[in-house]
């Protein structure tokens, strides 16, 4: 007789709707969770003007708690789907998710005339709920090895430019003096970071032609600096170009591992079976 193939179980279908994106249901899943998490933020800025605040209130309040109640049970479905539940709630986005679902919650316990500074503090914690699109974004592994491989010589041109600031800062220091708002060395080491990096505040300035020219030179230099780690950065990401990136969207239903090679029916990081039947 032929072998008849077990159907895999609610809480497989259940795990592959949720944490993968290899079908339409997941795909679905996905793009509707990315729309709620829009309107989400959208709302968060919106409520922080005042006078639409004043005027949609309660249009504000009702839609949160929805989006809150929406949120709430995608994090319960994530526990229950996964095997070892802690994989995920002490894992980076379990985290984002919880502290995109709590500040709601906090507010109506504890909110109180007294505590609606607090409150009002709490609920600007919803705003991590746009490190919930990150999980969305592919290309971003690229970009990620990109940076990761670009640490060393980017702490090496970060060290240097801090030096020059600080050796640039002291001679100014020195050329203008209390006279001129450069009353100590961190204040003009501060003045030197903000010059070099072109932000220009304004609220220091040299007064002494010594000391515009040493300006000029920090505005001038700061316009090469900015192409350093760009360089960088760009010459990895031209690199890891080369090399094929899996874009496997499964995850391990037993320890939530997501950095499988395409095509992988077992799980790099416990070895059990992706895929259940």
């Amino acid at each position: 007789m032929p072998k008849i193939e077990a159907k895999p179980g609610w809480k497989a279908k259940l795990h592959e709707v949720i944490y993968e994106a290899d079908t339409p249901s997941g795909k679905f899943f996905d793009v509707a969770l990315l729309i709620v998490i829009a309107i989400s933020i959208a709302l968060v800025m919106l409520e922080s003007v005042g006078t639409l605040n004043t005027k949609y209130y309660w249009h504000f309040y009702i839609a949160e708690w929805i989006i809150t109640i929406i949120f709430s049970v995608e994090y319960i479905l994530r526990i229950i789907a996964i095997k070892k539940p802690k994989n995920y709630i002490f894992s980076f986005y379990g985290i984002v998710d919880l502290l995109s679902t709590l500040p709601t919650y906090l507010a109506f316990i504890f909110g109180g005339h007294n505590l609606l500074f607090a409150v009002r503090a709490l609920r600007l914690l919803r705003v991590f709920r746009i490190l919930k699109v990150t999980r969305y974004i592919g290309e971003s592994n690229r970009l990620l090895l990109a940076l990761r491989n670009s640490r060393p010589k980017i702490i090496v041109f970060l060290f240097a430019v801090l030096i020059i600031c600080i050796i640039m800062g002291t001679v100014m220091h020195l050329v203008e003096g209390e006279e001129g708002g450069f009353d100590n060395i961190p204040l003009s080491i501060y003045w030197c970071i903000v010059t070099l990096t072109t932000v220009g505040f304004g609220d220091i300035h040299p007064v002494t032609p010594v000391g515009r020219f040493i300006a000029s030179f920090i505005m001038i230099v700061g316009y090469g600096i900015i192409a350093v780690p760009t360089g960088i950065v760009t010459s990895e990401i031209t690199r890891s170009e080369k090399d094929k990136i899996p874009k496997n969207t499964q995850a391990c239903p037993h320890c939530n591992e997501t950095k499988h090679l395409d095509n992988a029916e077992f799980c790099h990081n416990c070895g059990k079976p992706l895929h259940e039947n």
